[in-house]
């Protein structure tokens, strides 16, 4: 089992008149990620809510800040007790078996521009046998083609220009994974969480996007940046692209400092909690779904 401690500190100026905010920063509670504690603190004295997607299991912190200073500081402790498969038994899913609330992830959307890369995954990928394998052929080769640069791309940069520049940050990788992944008619996601066993040169802690892959009727975690170690993610958002799951997003004039992220992984074998490290296993962190006419158990 993994235990994660990890903290979030936002720092903001609201400048003129008061400014809403959606914050994604909670950690999200799946059937293998549980929340064992947590708390959350606003420098202002205003209101807040908090809006629990039943589906995806994210957590949206909603608010309207006053002109001034606002700090928001979010820590958290989880267990991640992963769900663990042999990567040559996970088969890839018949459309017709799809439930509806899954089809959002074979299609275009505004990142990953899947239809405009149905011929180059084809010619890549096409041949290779249906399954895990396959994917983390799609995972490996996103990775081997495309160089990690800070600052080499934006919050415009799609797949389409991740694939031809051959450069971008982890969010490009993620999205070019899964724009080939869906023009295979594999269901692929977005996800964006907080990190452990990162190297270090590659900075400090922030925030990390990965793709969640929907294989035997799981999510499996894919990482097609190669930089993080996927057991060691806690889940914060799940979206069809990064558009889904800002970890703020703004309304009104505001100045912000660079975030705070820290994270500690507990070792303590006593209690049953080891340190994540590179396991060639598939992982996921969510329950098994139902499969239309067929039910799903965990």
């Amino acid at each position: 089992m993994i235990h994660i401690r990890f903290s979030i500190d936002l720092s903001y100026e609201v400048i003129g008149r008061p400014a809403d905010f959606i914050f994604n920063i909670h950690a999200a509670p799946t059937a293998h990620q549980l929340i064992l504690r947590e708390s959350l603190t606003i420098s202002q004295p205003l209101s807040s809510t908090i809006y629990d997607d039943p589906l995806l299991r994210h957590r949206l912190l909603r608010l309207r800040a006053n002109p001034g200073p606002l700090k928001i500081s979010y820590q958290a402790e989880v267990d991640i007790r992963h769900h663990v498969a042999q990567p040559e038994k996970i088969a890839e899913m018949p459309i017709a078996d799809l439930p509806t609330e899954v089809l959002p992830y074979l299609y275009p959307s505004r990142y990953c521009e899947s239809d405009r890369l149905q011929q180059l995954a084809n010619q890549t990928f096409g041949h290779l046998p249906p399954g895990y394998q396959r994917v983390e052929g799609i995972r490996k080769w996103v990775q081997e083609r495309t160089h990690f640069t800070s600052g080499s791309s934006n919050f415009t940069t799609s797949a389409i220009d991740t694939y031809q520049q051959q450069a971008g940050v982890c969010r490009d990788f993620a999205h070019l994974m899964i724009a080939l992944c869906r023009a295979l008619n594999i269901p692929a996601r977005f996800c964006s969480g907080i990190d452990y066993g990162a190297d270090p040169a590659f900075g400090p802690t922030d925030f990390h996007a990965y793709v969640e892959v929907l294989l035997g009727g799981r999510w499996f975690i894919f990482d097609p940046s190669g930089m993080a170690v996927p057991m060691g993610f806690v889940r914060i958002g799940t979206g069809r692209d990064a558009a889904d799951i800002s970890f703020a997003t703004i309304f009104g004039d505001i100045k912000s400092d660079v975030p705070v992220l820290a994270i500690e992984a507990i070792d303590d074998p006593t209690r049953g909690y080891v340190l994540p490290w590179r396991c060639p296993e598939a992982l996921s962190t969510d329950a098994l779904i139902a499969i239309p006419g067929k039910g799903g158990e965990e």
